[in-house]
């Protein structure tokens, strides 16, 4: 198995060496970013497999960083550090496309398993061979006029595939999966996130949100806020 190529974008120079030699010892391949200008040359040189990416930086913050990245490659799994426990902040980074954040300080161990764990779903989700957009394989989910691949992230409108991130498809998939019955909120949030909490219920309001704007071509195709138990995709 290849060693795991992360992309930590990091100014403290003193956390920066911890996680270096940390992840060295582990068998992970990390290359340092000081600022989100040398991140941003760094990710279009290395191809990392993950990414870590502080919030505040100078020259470049870790949200402008990721709104570029996300631009170019909408699979490689990002992992946000954050000093700020606001749920603004937090909402803006899954905004903007994190896949992940923790804040600091952080456990080791805990980003170790979060880093495999991002990168083997990713692994999974990676496309293997070539399909036509026009004949969707049978695994492939019809929602109204819409087709969804949660293998290869995509969503399916009129033709056009729409990039998912791993989350979002991971979410939808469970959505289909009780399709015209309630998702319970707790329910979703444990499986996707791990842990109910405000900072992830708030994380998934955004990504329902996302959800909605891929189906507005299908106004047959629904996701309904049943307030205060959870969610149910009409179709």
């Amino acid at each position: 198995m290849n060693n795991i190529k992360v992309l930590l974008v990091e100014d403290e120079a003193v956390l920066a060496s911890v996680v270096k030699e940390t992840l060295d010892a582990r068998g992970f391949e990390l290359t340092i970013a000081a600022n989100g200008v040398e991140g941003w040359s760094l990710f279009n040189t290395n191809k990392p497999d993950v990414c870590v990416i502080d919030v505040m930086m100078p020259r470049k913050d870790g949200f402008s960083l990721v709104e570029d990245i996300r631009k170019i490659d909408t699979m490689v799994p990002i992992i946000f550090l954050t000093a700020k426990t606001q749920t603004a902040d937090v909402i803006k980074g899954f905004e903007t496309g994190a896949d992940d954040y923790m804040k600091k300080p952080f456990s080791m161990e805990e980003l170790i398993l979060r880093l495999k764990s991002l990168n083997r779903r990713r692994s999974l989700a990676e496309p293997v061979g070539n399909s036509s957009l026009s004949d969707p394989a049978p695994a492939t989910n019809q929602i109204g006029s819409l087709y969804f691949d949660h293998t290869r992230l995509e969503l399916i409108d009129n033709g056009k595939a729409i990039n998912l991130s791993q989350r979002e498809a991971d979410l939808f998939k469970l959505l289909i999966d009780n399709k015209n019955k309630l998702l319970d909120r707790k329910t979703a949030l444990l499986k996707i996130w791990g842990e109910d909490n405000l900072f992830n219920a708030r994380s998934m309001d955004v990504y329902i949100t996302r959800l909605r704007k891929y189906l507005v071509n299908d106004s047959a195709v629904q996701i309904l806020n049943i307030r205060g138990f959870g969610y149910k995709l009409i179709d």
